[in-house]
């Protein structure tokens, strides 16, 4: 058979892709033909109107909603969430496999369901991520994420450049070079920036990557806005974010202005006015009068109160030194690794980046600590299972011992989401020890005294690591103890799994 599909999750990132990959691989073993659209941070290539049409049936993996839908009218249809995709493909084409014999055993049963089927959001352009019948809780974390998710470009373009920046700035000034660069003002670059300064490139790194970081509140304010209202939640969601920053709010703030504007401009939205009035309320009204009430409400009745939270916050974090910190370390290792990617893990990463983002100083305190211990936090879970099915493959059945070579790569490039598929064949063995392994990880970081400002990479932003042979070595270690820890467990709990493999090998050794 031929089958469509459209994976998506509230972030757009790791999840949508992977996803992707199981049902493919899924729909191969199978003998099935597959072609998926992924709704991701990095765009999407929409299916061809001809490969849609040639489609016996269409899955939607995916979190959040799918954009626009109609196109897939009148194909029987299977949905579920991404995490069905990654651990379990050929149950996903199992049920698409069915849903097309069904349909085509009575097709006037199906037909008159189609009919009675609501034809479904035409969506297009920019994606809010949100599933509008999902309970208010999950509703409330995929406006969040929304937010994150359109920030996230922002974060890692800035805290790389500014990385490269103070790297470059070290070999053209010498030691002192991280802080000479932040002293080069903006007009110098401007009149008189020279091609042959390595000072001049140094100082051209650090201002974009510090103006990128400009937006990082208003974006993120900006869409938690879109999420709640769609495109009249823009502009004030922005406008606030903005004034948050102008306030001394911060990223508290930018999440009270992004949830201020987003429901005033619905509540805005909805009102009932003539029909002479309806052509100018998108363009004029309700700019006009949420961008005002947002804005008031940040200046005159958020702005002082969230102010005093941030700087408490920043305070306490900065004054965390020794044991505390190791513990800091070891929290966020241990929430990294509870959902390997879900919204603990995002908590954590957020975190991380947001503490990044105020950090554009050349000694950045507790917050690049906190970067580092998150990054590497992150890594071992995958690692640790990669090892694993390396070493004792016959823990592990055949497609988890092919998801382990996977792992290698994932986990080294910071995708924590390469041990879901681990976590979910075996979740009461796999996910306390990726805790244990993460939680060691994140406090040997903090104790070691490591540094990141590059939000993501992975081991291919190593030259920005602060002692990069310690943090190597907590990852080392973290990946032992997770690689241990599973095996253990394994081993006291039911036999070693029995693979076709295994049956095999051991039929040879008998008849040896």
């Amino acid at each position: 058979m031929k089958f469509v599909a459209v994976t998506s999750c509230p972030t757009g990132i790791a999840h949508t892709y992977m996803a992707a990959e199981g049902l493919e691989q899924a729909a191969a073993a199978a003998g099935h033909e597959i072609e998926v659209e992924t709704q991701g941070a990095a765009g999407l290539t929409p299916l061809s109107p001809d490969t849609i049409a040639a489609a016996d049936a269409v899955i939607f993996a995916a979190d959040v909603e799918v954009r626009d839908v109609a196109r897939f009218a009148g194909k029987p249809l299977v949905r579920a969430g991404v995490k069905k995709a990654i651990s379990d493909g050929p149950g996903l084409i199992a049920q698409a496999v069915a849903a097309v014999e069904e349909a085509r055993a009575n097709p006037q049963a199906f037909a008159a369901a189609q009919a009675a089927a609501p034809a479904g959001k035409r969506g297009g352009g920019l994606s809010s991520k949100v599933d509008a019948n999902a309970p208010v809780g999950t509703r409330i974390r995929q406006w969040l994420m929304t937010g994150v998710s359109y920030m996230i470009p922002f974060v890692a373009a800035g805290g790389i450049l500014i990385a490269l920046g103070f790297m470059v700035a070290q070999a053209a000034w010498g030691e002192t070079g991280a802080v000479l660069v932040t002293k080069v003002p903006l007009t110098d670059l401007i009149t008189g920036f020279n091609p042959g300064s390595g000072q001049d490139w140094a100082a051209l790194l650090f201002q974009t990557g510090v103006a990128s970081f400009g937006f990082l509140v208003p974006i993120l304010a900006g869409f938690i806005a879109f999420a709640i209202a769609d495109r009249p939640g823009l502009a004030p969601g922005i406008v606030g974010g903005a004034l948050a920053v102008v306030v001394g709010a911060g990223f508290l703030g930018g999440i009270a202005a992004g949830f201020v504007g987003g429901f005033v401009a619905l509540w805005i939205s909805s009102w009932k006015v003539p029909k002479g009035v309806r052509g100018v309320m998108p363009v004029v009204v309700i700019p006009l009068l949420s961008v005002f009430i947002t804005g008031l409400t940040m200046i005159v009745v958020l702005g002082r109160p969230l102010k005093a939270l941030a700087d408490g916050l920043a305070s306490w974090l900065n004054g965390l030194s020794g044991t505390n910190l190791v513990v800091l370390g070891a929290i966020l290792g241990l929430m990294m690794a509870f959902d390997m990617g879900g919204p603990v893990n995002k908590v954590a990463y957020t975190f991380a980046t947001t503490g990044l983002a105020a950090a554009t100083t050349a000694s950045g305190g507790t917050s690049l600590k906190v970067m580092a211990a998150v990054m590497a936090a992150g890594m071992t879970p995958p690692l640790g299972m990669a090892l694993a099915t390396t070493i004792r493959r016959r823990l592990f059945s055949e497609a988890e011992r092919e998801n382990g070579q996977a792992a290698w790569l994932l986990g080294a490039s910071f995708i924590t989401e390469g041990a879901i598929p681990f976590a979910a064949a075996d979740p009461l063995r796999v996910i306390p020890s990726g805790m244990l392994g993460s939680a060691v990880t994140g406090g040997l970081v903090m104790a070691f005294g490591n540094t990141l400002r590059a939000p993501h990479g992975g081991i291919w932003v190593t030259p920005l690591i602060g002692k990069p042979l310690l943090y190597v070595l907590a990852i080392v270690i973290g990946t032992l103890i997770t690689t241990a820890a599973v095996i253990a467990l394994k081993t006291a709990g039911p036999g070693p799994v029995k693979t076709e493999l295994d049956t095999e090998l051991d039929a040879e050794v008998v008849a040896a």
